[in-house]
């Protein structure tokens, strides 16, 4: 039987201590980074021991470079810290800067070489080790496993599993990683699946959803919230909220938005777009915005505006949510977001792309539409659909995703089992 499903009803697995390694995960310099894996870290330490490796790039001469590159701004990162109650570990991870495909495969060895001088006080301490991206965070996190003698878990998200991993130069690394790990979570059925074709064995390869902060993201006061964000309460709104980068499909959404004109709308009623968050394509964001200003002042006609709100935290996002008609999300490739989950449990329809384990939460017609993605007039004609229909919420209620204690605690079962097997049957 699977991982997580091991358990008879009323037993409870051991909890193990739980060392997670990863590269994705909030610091002092980027507080607002991966929310999703900072929500979830937080529960899992509620219900089990858990310390980070959180690794920071390091090359020589990283320090010299200041504010210029993200490697010289995280050299204010200190070595050791504590977020939402979770200690973490920052290790300097010696990489090649743009190694690209054929030189990836060097990475996973540097990555390690940055965390041997830690395994002395590390030894004794955990049961189980988690790699929390495939590539080379797993890889790294498996060779690490086996010099402390510890069985090891892979969680993959969406773009390791997607594209990274996909890479032939590093495609045996993983599959490798993969076969060994005791199990290998995913966020959604088609990431399990395409674990397994990825060499993980299908009776270790296990769904764990993520879950969403129930408390921020739930049904609410749709006008209040703009009110709080300064956006227009009259007309309709379409959010979108992540990196803002070709990949993320926002070119296309300007396109589809550029296309939508009034017809999207009531009569005289403006349909406006927000963008939430950063990224490198967020000046071509504001561009476009100031250009629609300009527009509709020389012309003397009330339009649609753009809003660039830029990278906000959490509770920020949750009332952006709030405020909108409807998500949009084009990206080219996706894992599970978790704004689309958030958008679903504030009961927000979700206008996105067919891809990654998006069609695994979204179900067309009664919680969102999905498309193709890279095609403008798609989803313009979505946009547009989406805007005009009705919905409704009961179908939003019943396609609520977890919380993140519930997704937490079959995380803890999981990896219990990864710990102890058979043996974690006991009182936690």
């Amino acid at each position: 039987m699977k991982p997580g499903v091991r358990w008879e009803e009323g037993e409870l697995p051991r909890s193990p201590r739980v060392l997670w390694v990863t590269r994705i995960f909030p610091n002092r310099v980027e507080p607002l980074a991966c929310a999703f894996q900072r929500q979830q870290l937080a529960a899992l330490s509620r219900c089990c021991a858990v310390e980070v490796l959180a690794a920071i790039p390091y090359h020589p001469g990283v320090s010299l470079l200041g504010e210029r590159t993200r490697p010289g701004r995280l050299t204010a990162v200190p070595e050791r810290d504590e977020i939402d109650g979770v200690p973490v570990i920052h290790p300097r991870a010696p990489y090649l800067p743009g190694a690209g495909r054929v030189l990836a495969p060097v990475n996973a060895p540097l990555y390690l070489a940055g965390l041997l001088p830690h395994v002395p006080r590390l030894r004794g301490r955990f049961d189980v080790v988690m790699g929390a991206w495939l590539y080379p965070d797993a890889c790294a996190a498996a060779l690490l496993a086996r010099l402390l003698g510890l069985p090891y878990a892979v969680k993959a998200h969406g773009t390791d599993v997607n594209v990274v991993a996909r890479w032939r130069s590093v495609r045996p690394l993983v599959g490798g990683a993969l076969r060994s790990a005791a199990c290998a979570v995913g966020v959604s059925r088609p990431m399990v699946e395409a674990l397994t074709a990825l060499g993980a064995p299908r009776e270790r390869a296990v769904l764990v959803r993520n879950g969403v902060d129930r408390a921020l993201f739930r049904p609410g006061d749709r006008r209040a919230a703009r009110r709080e964000l300064g956006l227009p309460e009259r007309g309709r709104i379409i959010t979108f909220v992540g990196h803002v980068a070709r990949p993320k499909g926002i070119h296309e959404l300007l396109d589809a938005f550029e296309a939508l004109g009034a017809a999207a709308g009531e009569p005289g009623e403006p349909v406006h777009l927000v963008v939430v968050g950063d990224g490198p394509d967020r000046r071509m964001v504001e561009l476009a915005a100031a250009r629609r200003e300009r527009e509709a002042a020389l012309r003397r006609e009330e339009r649609g505006r753009i809003f660039v709100s830029g990278q906000r935290p959490l509770s920020a996002v949750a009332r952006h949510v709030t405020a909108t008609d409807l998500l949009a999300l084009p990206s080219w490739a996706e894992g599970t977001p978790n704004v689309v989950l958030e958008a679903l449990a504030a009961a927000r329809p979700v206008v996105a792309t067919r891809v990654g384990g998006i069609p695994d939460v979204v179900e067309p017609g009664r919680t969102g539409l999905l498309v193709p993605p890279r095609d403008v007039g798609a989803l313009g004609r979505a946009l547009r659909e989406a805007l005009a229909r009705p919905w409704d919420e009961r179908a939003f209620a019943e396609a609520a995703p977890p919380s993140w204690e519930e997704s937490a605690e079959a995380l803890r079962r999981v990896l219990a089992w990864a710990a102890f097997g058979e043996s974690g049957r006991a009182a936690a």
